[in-house]
């Protein structure tokens, strides 16, 4: 390779475009294609997919309330004295809900999805390296969709059990969502675009939650069905739709895409070293296991979905038990601090990009930057939160600020697979998200059983101060090993020789070229370390 290409790999963490190396003239260098191209449609499609998965965890954390009849459970079960009962009216009394289920079953309940959702992660994960992504996370998603049609039958039907099950099922359907979503994005997306896009992308689980949020408790309060069950139907009509649109509409890579124009095809390729998916040889267990730097990712994730499912299942919980909110009031409150992440998630990405453009940062730099302020900021916050008392005001603010804040895990670690091993990252996202979840699906049981008969606020802080400790934890020790260079064990240089023609785009091979060489000896894929 020519010296100029080594040059340019060590000063980009191996992220070398094909157009930037020595030899390539200026006519050859493809063109980015108009500003909306047909990857910007599989980002926003994907962005909408990552809103409705959200939508379908979140919105029991909402139901559940009113599904619970709080007045007939003994008082100090269900609320705390400490807060004057100003916010709670006298007409919601027609709010309570049919089902007396205790603090530690509503727990349970609630993490029920997890358990189906954390079992498909690497399943899905493997099966989208071998036979794509596409198809798992459409199908996925609409049998999560349909399913939701089922959850207020079960409860009225079977009760706490069968509606377990149920929330079970809807779990597995959507256990490709991030691993599917991940490998898509490493077939579509260029290296100098991906803070920007994941940060899109993934902030529509925050999109979700802000949408699902204030409509569960509206629904809840108005809809249909005796209200609660209405939040069911709505968005599982929501979610079968996209599911189909997806399905016809979306491809799973640039090359198998019929429409999409010659010259964004030629752009993408040649950003990810050629044709996505071409001769990846088998997976590197050995090395990705004793890799620090997936560790540390490992790590990252464990530590943001214990506090994320902490916040995004027992907020609407304290702000009706402690805080003494109105269901609808509720719904509002708790969607507040998702949407200051969605909002801070896109910028914070926007200028991730600007940093490792501009030269000045490498992507190890930016990556832990961008983490340290996505996971000590909640964990700061919740801290503070936990001393607030009943001062309601102080308490949202402070928690929108700490959630918000959390945005920055998105352009730091959340981003980071596609870093480290581009070919091999929705597998490394399948494994991460799986162990994630699993810690996950502890954070509702864990909050239940320290609140369970005693919802007071010094037991919320031991919850709130628990997530917090997390936090720290895998953010520091995220900052100690954590790495952007693509890793030596996913070095397209050591694979052996096979370089099909079909890597370049038709329009290229019509133009005469080979496919694998420009004439002066450069492949056509990115330099690695």
């Amino acid at each position: 390779m020519p010296p100029a290409a080594s040059t340019e790999n060590r000063t980009r963490d191996g992220h070398v475009l094909v157009w930037e190396q020595a030899g390539i003239s200026e006519e050859e260098q493809p063109k980015k294609g108009c500003r909306f191209g047909t990857r910007h449609y599989v980002v926003f499609m994907l962005f909408l997919g990552m809103a409705n998965a959200y939508v379908m965890r979140t919105n029991m954390s909402v139901a559940i309330v009113a599904m619970v009849n709080q007045t007939a459970l003994h008082k100090e079960d269900t609320f705390d004295d400490e807060c004057p009962d100003r916010e709670l009216q006298a007409e919601e009394a027609h709010q309570d809900g049919e089902f007396m289920w205790t603090t530690s079953m509503q727990g349970y309940i609630l993490s029920s999805f997890f358990y189906g959702y954390v079992i498909t992660q690497i399943p899905f994960g493997l099966l989208a390296k071998k036979y794509g992504a596409m198809r798992f996370l459409g199908w996925g998603m609409l049998i999560n969709s349909v399913f939701a049609f089922l959850v207020p039958v079960a409860a009225r039907e079977g009760g706490a059990v069968w509606l377990i099950i149920i929330r079970f099922i809807q779990g597995l359907g959507e256990g490709p969502i991030v691993p599917c979503t991940h490998a898509m994005l490493a077939k579509w997306i260029p290296p100098n675009e991906r803070s920007r896009v994941g940060s899109i992308v993934y902030s529509g689980a925050q999109f979700g939650t802000v949408i699902s949020m204030p409509l569960s408790g509206l629904l809840a309060d108005h809809g249909f069905d005796g209200g609660w069950p209405s939040i069911f139907y709505v968005f599982g009509i929501i979610g079968t739709v996209w599911s189909v649109a997806f399905l016809f509409t979306c491809h799973e890579d640039p090359i198998t895409h019929p429409t999409i124009d010659n010259e964004e095809r030629k752009y993408i390729q040649q950003a990810l070293w050629g044709k996505a998916g071409v001769n990846i040889p088998p997976i590197p267990w050995k090395s990705i296991l004793t890799s620090m730097p997936f560790y540390a990712i490992l790590l990252a994730h464990l530590g943001q979905n214990y506090g994320y499912e902490t916040l995004m299942t027992e907020l609407p919980t304290y702000m009706k038990q402690v805080l003494r909110f109105s269901i609808k009031a509720n719904g509002t409150l708790s969607a507040l601090p998702y949407l200051a992440m969605w909002l801070f998630s896109i910028v914070v990405g926007w200028v991730a990009d600007w940093m490792l453009t501009s030269g000045r940062f490498t992507h190890t730099i930016t990556r832990k930057i961008s983490n340290s302020i996505g996971q000590y900021g909640p964990a700061i916050a919740l801290i503070i939160a936990s001393f607030t008392g009943c001062n309601r005001a102080l308490t949202v603010a402070i928690l929108t600020i700490g959630v918000g804040l959390n945005g920055g895990i998105y352009a730091g670690f959340k981003i980071n697979h596609l870093d480290i091993t581009p070919r091999y990252a929705g597998i490394l996202m399948a494994i991460t998200n799986c162990s994630a979840n699993l810690a996950g699906l502890l954070a509702p049981i864990a909050a239940g059983n320290i609140i369970e008969g005693k919802p007071t606020i010094a037991q919320w802080r031991i919850v709130f101060v628990i997530a917090a400790g997390v936090y720290i934890f895998t953010a520091t020790f995220y900052n100690i090993f954590a790495s952007g260079t693509r890793q030596p064990w996913d070095n397209p240089d050591n694979d052996e020789i096979e370089k099909p023609a079909s890597i370049e785009a038709p329009s290229q091979q019509e133009n005469g070229h080979n496919g694998v060489s420009n004439g002066n000896g450069v492949t056509h894929r990115t330099a690695a370390q």
